[in-house]
């Protein structure tokens, strides 16, 4: 098994050769994202925790504020608007003169 062929095969044996090429671990970095600059990330992260939190509280009260308010207003429009759309299905032009089936054109039969 540890012929000469497999040792090298197996790179065993070269001393003269340097051991192992090291990898170099990927450095962490920020970028800054739409709507937000590197500096307000930063200004962010570097805000308490506890603000952090009072921030997203607020802006989850203001958010849910909204919601429910455009919910009060649209349920009027709904109702309304909902009904003509269920009256027909739009039906392929095709179908309904061959009755539904989509199948290929017969050519050669004439009537």
């Amino acid at each position: 098994r540890w012929t000469q062929a497999w040792r090298r095969m197996n790179k065993k044996g070269k001393v003269d050769e340097q051991a192992k090429k090291r990898t170099r671990k990927a450095q962490k970095f920020q970028k800054a994202i739409v709507g937000m600059s590197l500096d307000d990330i930063k200004k962010k992260k570097a805000q308490k925790p506890e603000l952090r939190q009072a921030a997203k509280e607020a802006a989850a009260k203001e958010a849910k504020a909204r919601q429910s308010q455009k919910a009060k207003t649209t349920p009027a429009k709904g109702k309304a608007a909902a009904a003509p759309k269920s009256k027909g299905a739009k039906v392929p032009k095709g179908a309904a003169a061959a009755g539904g089936g989509g199948g290929k054109k017969d050519f050669k039969s004439k009537k």
